[in-house]
């Protein structure tokens, strides 16, 4: 398997990898802007766009979309994250120029009509409300906001009730305008496809896309740390503590998404072992590592009653700085066979390639290779790894916290835990 990349005259990239033994094809536009990228008064458009992009073309209604990708086999989804918004479809070999025909009509040719505005604002709000109801997913809401407060990077990205009531077709179109230009934009596909094809039918569909300079900077991050709590009448208590990660873009990425793995990645890492399985303190604790372009986040998740916060905390916290000091070789070996694992079965899939090889062109000007990626994994010692983990556990905590939350440490308390890292 190879990656062809073409460039049209406008700016639009294609980037393609035909998977041979394959009889479907996946497909996507991409597009170098997210909820990072909105103005104050924006917040919450990224979103509502990716919505509004199934509600009706020149050519096509809502219904027309849905029925012609479902007749043939198809689906249509989309996505909306902090730095990025994408539009996939997964169908047949010989759908893909429907597939592309459509993708193009709903991001070239979208009507934004006011009634179907009016019912999309309403399933955002049930959206937002849903999130609300589900303290899961609120709490990471809350450590991002409370990690970088005030800057685009921490708000939802699903915008807020009152934002997201208040727009019009008019501040959708000029986001439209100023955020989907050709330049950001990347035309990605796996599976049986071809290449050349997909480069003439995107020349002749996105034609509309303008060829502009592209407005996707945004002001530099900075994390700060801090603490959020809601107080909620709920059995258990959900706690997210956080510290500065690091960049996808810098060297000491992969080193930090190793010690994530090995800290609290599995059933196999310190978090899980200690804290459910030695102690039963909790069903559900885990570690993560999210990487922005210019910044990071570092840190673990955990449900528990009321009664075993004072328990739980310290037991994890001590298991994330111990990890940091003592982290062994073969907690390294196991944590990089999971990430070779996972980049192996998105090679074995065509959305997950899709989505890769576009994404890489985007954030990197250029696809990374397998044996890159796996190299670059390989060669990293566990001095490395432990001296990434101390440098996130060194930095001010993010404390985020709903349910019965009196007994959740302070920050300075999580700190002072890991003095000596």
């Amino acid at each position: 398997m190879s990656v062809e990349i073409t460039t049209l005259p406008s700016g639009l990239r294609i980037a393609t990898e035909r998977m041979a033994h394959l009889e479907t094809a996946s497909l996507g536009v991409f597009v170098g802007a997210g909820s990072r990228h909105e103005r104050t008064n924006e917040h919450g458009l990224s979103h509502l766009l990716e919505h509004m992009a199934f509600k009706g073309t020149r050519r096509r209604t809502a219904r027309d979309i849905a029925e012609e990708i479902e007749t043939a086999g198809g689906d249509l989804n989309a996505a909306t994250s902090t730095e990025h918004t994408a539009y996939y479809a997964h169908v047949l070999a010989d759908d893909v120029p429907l597939a592309l025909d459509i993708l193009a009509d709903i991001l070239t040719e979208s009507t934004f009509d006011s009634v179907e505005l009016e019912r999309e604002k309403g399933v955002i709000l049930q959206e937002i409300g849903a999130v609300e109801d589900t303290p899961d997913d609120l709490v990471f809401e809350l450590l991002n906001a409370t990690a970088f407060p005030n800057q685009p990077i921490g708000r939802p990205i699903l915008g807020t009730k009152e934002q997201v009531s208040g727009f019009g077709r008019d501040e959708i179109s000029t986001y439209l305008d100023a955020h989907y230009r050709a330049g950001a934009t990347v035309i990605g596909a796996a599976g049986a496809i071809d290449h050349a094809a997909i480069c003439d039918a995107a020349e002749q569909r996105f034609g509309r896309l303008s060829s502009l300079d592209i407005e996707t900077k945004t002001a530099p991050a900075c994390y700060q740390g801090g603490e959020t709590r809601l107080k909620r009448r709920l059995e258990q208590a959900h706690v997210a503590i956080g510290f500065e990660g690091t960049s996808y873009a810098r060297e000491d990425f992969y080193a930090m998404q190793i010690f994530a793995s090995a800290a609290g990645g599995g059933m196999s890492s310190r978090l899980f072992q200690e804290v459910r399985e030695a102690r039963g303190l909790a069903y559900s604790i885990h570690a993560f590592h999210w990487g922005y372009s210019d910044t990071g986040v570092f840190g673990f998740y955990a449900t528990t009653s009321a009664r075993d916060v004072a328990e739980l905390l310290p037991v994890a916290i001590d298991c994330l700085g111990q990890a940091a000091l003592n982290l062994n070789d073969a907690e390294v070996r196991r944590a990089k066979a999971q990430m070779k694992v996972s980049l192996l079965a998105a090679l074995e899939s065509p959305a997950a390639r899709c989505e890769q090889i576009a994404r890489q062109l985007i954030v990197f000007d250029r696809i990374l290779t397998r044996d890159e990626i796996v190299t670059a994994i390989d060669r990293l010692d566990v001095a490395q790894i432990r001296a990434a983990g101390a440098r996130a556990l060194r930095s001010a905590p993010t404390v985020a916290a709903i349910g019965p939350v009196a007994k959740v440490f302070t920050p300075d308390r999580v700190a002072s835990r890991l003095r000596g890292i």
